[in-house]
Formats: structure tokens, sequence, C-alpha cells
């Protein structure tokens, strides 16, 4: 009786779970309850099976989870779509290995099926599988064997192993019909002609079809159809599940694959629709057809492309410091170039200007369904502020500035005027509406899908800025800081006093403490330690051993900000160099670089090495408040105003005036 009610609540969990996930507030709650349905299910699997039967799956248990946790820590957030990719594949390959088994299997039939016929009873009255049987494990077989290549095809494409172009071969519509063929030849061989001496062609016909048909299908589908193919393959995944599961009887199975195939094909119709595709035209390859003669229309601007100017222009009306509503346009190309954070950091500069920041994400944007989404998230940005291209659409004619990073199909106005392009009918977002661009891509070539965009020609209101896209994000956040410091003279003193050694500091060590944790300061840090490193200096950070809350704590945080491993040092590696140090800046750190742990003694402190920040010739502070540290010693660095800064408030807006100071 328990385990027909687990049987029953398991999938209604994982049920509840994709909901959750669904909606941001809870997707995590959702991620959790999802990952203890399955964790149940596994569980109520093993107690349903033989003792030796369990040590098995338990030893490849521990196997997989080894491989996949060692892929979550090296797979990094730009790796993501093409994870996602590998996985639905492995996710169909375990189904079509559970249809070959149910298949094999019935080898087990035979034996007796063999002592049947000796004791009398005919050949032509022996059946190895019910019609029932052999037609889900072949259909489990070929939709995972499909799923599985078509996967791998895609994650090749995405991780840029295969030509991410679509690929026609010469003859292809007959090889995909062909493959296509092949499995249903299979069906039908199971179906209506099932004997011992068919049975190998029956599993042989089935994983070649399979593998061929996703292998064909997937090598035609453009860029502009890769999100949507994903989720299609998503999809798949859990039909083949539920197939395999129907063909060894296993209820739960059946039902968690059904509930993965009726979500993935729900997010793939939605996604059809966003886009203006038809499944059938991409199952069918008609979207990647390359494009005819017909050019997107030409405008007045000359035909050869303007070089991108060092610095947003023209001068006496500059849109970027200027700007009161704000859009930026989030493409695959800031994933490429990790910009997430400096997208932020310039969101961040437009905001304490007064201006209005949206996000304007299109349904494709990436190469999966919310790839924007997580790279923004990973950087903070508020939800809120992440609007879908209907939301948003109508507003780019009334937007001073619009910002673009590594986008270009998603707003290439051909797609609404040049008939017969691969990306004709999609829809786009209206960048061309705007009073200004600025398009920070890396180079001029068509995107994706190999349609020239005309914004790039259009040198009245767009400008151009080529190359990296941290590079060039790094420039308009350096342009917009000169603004915020020539406003900020007018009206207070500077920021650190104006005998600083940040402008001339050669020598710079940065100590992170708990207080960077607490107010997730690391990418600033980063943004600093640029800042010193784009103007000659050298730049390491000391590392205490108990800094934070943890052993390598500062460590995790400092690689989530992309530094470098080789530049932090461990307190022996660096305590030395403080002595010669231009300028120390300190993110948050308190008793494990109080002078006091030397000399105070009876303190709790007292005799534990701490980093020599006092010896160095300056050192800024960007701590929250003037009180002591965890262990309640007061430091008496705070009362050096010889030679130390102090800089009170939150850490992220201190060092925002660092950087802003040294722009």
């Amino acid at each position: 009786m328990m385990m027909l009610v687990l049987h029953i609540l398991i999938p209604i969990l994982v049920l509840i779970g994709l909901w959750q996930m669904s909606r941001v507030p809870t997707a995590v709650k959702g991620n959790e309850l999802s990952v203890f349905a399955m964790t149940l299910a596994v569980t109520v699997t093993l107690l349903g099976g033989e003792f030796s039967s369990m040590l098995i799956v338990l030893l490849f248990l521990v196997i997989g989870g080894f491989i996949g946790l060692r892929m979550a820590r090296k797979v990094q957030m730009i790796q993501m779509p093409q994870m996602v990719g590998l996985l639905n594949g492995l996710g169909g390959g375990a189904s079509m290995l559970v249809g070959l088994l149910s298949l094999v299997g019935i080898k087990e039939v035979k034996v007796l099926a063999s002592y049947l016929m000796k004791s009398g009873i005919g050949e032509n009255e022996v059946f190895w599988v019910t019609p029932f049987e052999g037609a889900t494990s072949v259909l489990a077989i070929v939709i995972g064997a499909l799923t599985l290549s078509g996967s791998l095809v895609a994650a090749g494409k995405l991780h840029r192993v295969l030509p991410q172009k679509p690929v026609r071969l010469s003859g292809h519509s007959f090889y995909v019909y062909t493959s296509l063929l092949l499995c249903v030849a299979a069906l039908a061989l199971v179906l209506f002609f099932f004997r011992t001496n068919t049975m190998g062609w029956i599993a042989l016909l089935s994983v070649v079809g399979g593998l061929a048909f996703g292998i064909f299908f997937t090598l035609r589908v453009g860029g502009a159809d890769m999100p949507i193919t994903i989720s299609l393959l998503n999809s798949l995944s859990g039909v083949a599940g539920g197939i395999a599961g129907m063909a060894i009887g296993n209820l739960m199975l059946v039902a968690i694959g059904g509930i993965v195939g009726a979500s993935g094909l729900l997010l793939t119709q939605i996604m059809c629709r966003a886009m203006n595709r038809s499944l059938v035209d991409i199952l069918l390859g008609k979207t990647a057809a390359p494009a005819p003669a017909k050019k997107a229309p030409e405008t007045n601007a000359p035909a050869v492309p303007v070089p991108a100017p060092e610095k947003p222009e023209p001068k006496d009306t500059n849109p970027l410091l200027e700007a009161k509503d704000v859009i930026i346009v989030p493409g695959y190309g800031m994933a490429l170039a990790q910009a997430q954070q400096q997208v932020k950091q310039l969101a961040d500069a437009f905001t304490r200007r007064g201006a209005r920041v949206r996000y304007a994400i299109h349904p494709v944007a990436g190469r999966m369904p919310g790839h924007m989404n997580v790279l923004l998230a990973e950087a903070n940005v508020d939800y809120d502020d992440l609007k879908e291209m209907d939301q948003i659409n109508g507003d780019f004619k009334d937007a001073d500035l619009v910002v673009v990073i590594g986008a270009n199909d998603v707003l290439n106005p051909a797609a609404r005027e040049a008939e017969g392009t691969p990306i004709y009918g999609m829809p786009v977002l209206n960048v061309d509406q705007a009073k200004h661009v600025i398009i920070c891509n890396y180079d001029l070539n068509p995107g994706y899908a190999g349609v020239p965009n005309p914004l790039y020609d259009n040198t009245e209101k767009v400008t151009m800025m080529l190359g990296d896209a941290k590079e060039s994000l790094q420039k308009l956040i350096s342009e917009l800081a000169r603004g915020e410091k020539e406003t900020a003279s007018e009206t207070e003193a500077p920021s650190v006093p104006q005998t600083s050694p940040l402008s001339t500091a050669k020598d710079v060590i940065i100590v992170p403490g708990y207080g960077m944790a607490l107010a997730q300061a690391q990418q600033q840090v980063k943004q600093l330690a640029d800042a010193f490193t784009r103007r000659g200096a050298r730049v390491r950070y000391a590392i205490h051993p108990v800094a934070g809350r943890m052993p390598g704590h500062m460590n995790v945080l400092l690689a989530e900000a992309n530094v470098d491993y080789d530049d932090l040092k461990e307190m022996d590696q660096i305590n030395g160099d403080f002595k010669d140090a231009d300028l120390v800046v300190v993110i948050g750190a308190n008793d494990v670089l109080n002078p006091a742990a030397r000399e105070a003694e009876g303190t709790p402190i007292y005799g534990m090495p701490v980093l020599n920040v006092d010896q160095a010739k300056h050192v800024i502070i960007c701590n929250y408040d003037l009180n002591p540290g965890y262990a309640g010693v007061p430091n008496p660095l705070y009362d050096n105003t010889e030679k130390v800064t102090m800089m009170l408030g939150d850490a992220k807006e201190s060092l925002q005036k660092l950087i802003s100071e040294l722009a």
C-alpha cells in the first residue's frame, strides 16, 4: 500500500516542483522539491529490487554522481546551454538502453519457449513479446536514440565543435526520410513479424534509424531556432522516458516522463508562437533555408561601415550622459564575453545619474530558453527590471538610449522587411526605433542566421563599439564615471584626498574580508583591480587564513568574480611585501589586519598572525562603520589619519567611488 501511495505522490511532487520553477520567487524551492522527489523515486525503485541488483545500481549511482559533481564544478555558466543539451541527450540515451534491454531481455523467455516447444507446443504458436511491449520498446529506442544524437549535435554546435550555421548535405531530405523509414520498418517488424531471427534486425533498425534521424534533423537547424530545438529535445527526453516506462511496466516512470515531455512541449509551443515559427516547419527544416538573393533594404548611409569611435559621440549632446530612459539589450555575445557583471555596473552607473534602466529580453536571446535571465541573475540584476519582448517593445520609441551587448538577429530590422531570409517574420526587438543606439559587438559580421543588419550602417543614431564586450562596456562605464565625477566636483569635495596615491600607485594589495561577502561586493573589487591594472599597476590579493566565515571563503567569492587564482596570495606569501606596497585597499576586514594582535596582551586576538597592512605607505579602508571586528578589539589603524583613509558605508558604494576616481 505504501509503495502505491509513493508511486502516486512522487509524480505529483515533480509536477508541483516544475510549476514552482516557472516562477522566479519560487524557482529555488521548486528545484529543491524536484530533486527531493527524484531522490525518493530512485530510493523506491531500489527498494523494489533484489539486494544484488541494488548493490550494482548503487555502485553506478556513486560513479554517475561523482561525474556529475565534477561537471557541476567545472562547467561555467557560459557553457550551460551545451550542458543542458548534453543532459537531454543522456536522458534520451538512458531511455534507449531501457528499450533495448526490454527487447533483449526477452531472451529469458526463449529458454522457456524452447522447453515448451519440445513438449509439443508448435513454434508458430509461441510469441516472445506482446505487440504492446514490442511497440513501446521500439518507440523508446527510436525516440531515445534521436534525442541522444540530436542533443549531441546541438551541444556540438553550441560548443563550436560543429559548424553553427545550418548544414544541408547533398541529398539531405533523402537521408532524413530514409532514417525515418528505418524507424517505421522496425515498428512494423515488431508488430507483425516478430520472431527470434528478426529481433536483432529490429534492434539494429531502431538504433540506426533513431540516431541517424536525430543527426540529420539537428544539423539543418539554424541559430535562430536553436533555443526551440533545445526545448523540443528536452521534451523528447521526457517522452522517451515515459514510453520506456510503458515498456518495462513502471507506472512512476510513465508519469514523470509524461510530465517532463508535456512541459517541454508546452514551452516549445510557447516559444514557437513568440518566434512566429511553425514547429512543423522547424521539423522539416524549412526555416533553415539559406537566404535568397533578395537583400535587406538599403539605407541612406554609406555602404562601407564606419570604424567605431573610442567614445560615444557627438560631444555637444552626448546621449550617454544625458539619457534618462535607458534600455539594455543583452545577447549571446554578452554570454561569450562573460560581461554580465559589466552590464550590471553600467546599469548602476546610469541609475546613479537618475536614469531609468530596463533590460529587454528576446525569447530566443542566447542559446536556450531563459539564457539571458540566468546570466543577469548571476550578476544580481533585479528580476523586475527584466522585461519580455511583448512588455517592452512598445517603449523603444520613447527610449533616450539603447545599449546592445552582443545581440544581432533578435533586433535585426530585416526580420520585418527582407522576405525570404531565415529570420523574416520573426518578431524582433524594436531597437531601431530608439533615439540613439550604442551597439557593443565583437565585429560587423551578420548574426547566427547570416542576415546583414542594416542598423550597422545607420551612422545618424547608431554608435558601433567593436571588440571585446567587456572592454567596450568599461569605456562606457568610465565615460559615465567621468561625467559623474565632474558633476560631483561642482557640489562636494572629492571622495578621497587629492594627495591620494590612487592615481600613482604601482604596487597595490587588496585585502578582502567578511564585509565584502556581506555586501556581495566581489564584482566591484574585481572592477577596481582592473582599473588599477589598466593604469599599469601590479595588483595582488592578500588572503588571511580565517578571512570570512570558513576556510577558502574569500577564494570562492573572488573566483566567482573571475579573479585569477595566481593573484590570490596567502598570508605567508605576501606579508613581507606590505612594507613596499604603494597602496592597500581593505574591503570589510578588521581582526585579520588589527595591529593589536601584536601589541595588546590579554586581548582575544593577541598572538594571532595578522596581515601587515599597517606597514604599507597608504591604506584605504572600505568598512561599514568604525566598530571593532568580531573579536571586539578596537583597531588602532582607524585613528591613523596620516596614511589611512576611512571610507564608511556600503562597500559597493565606496568601491564605486574609487572606480570613478580612477576613471
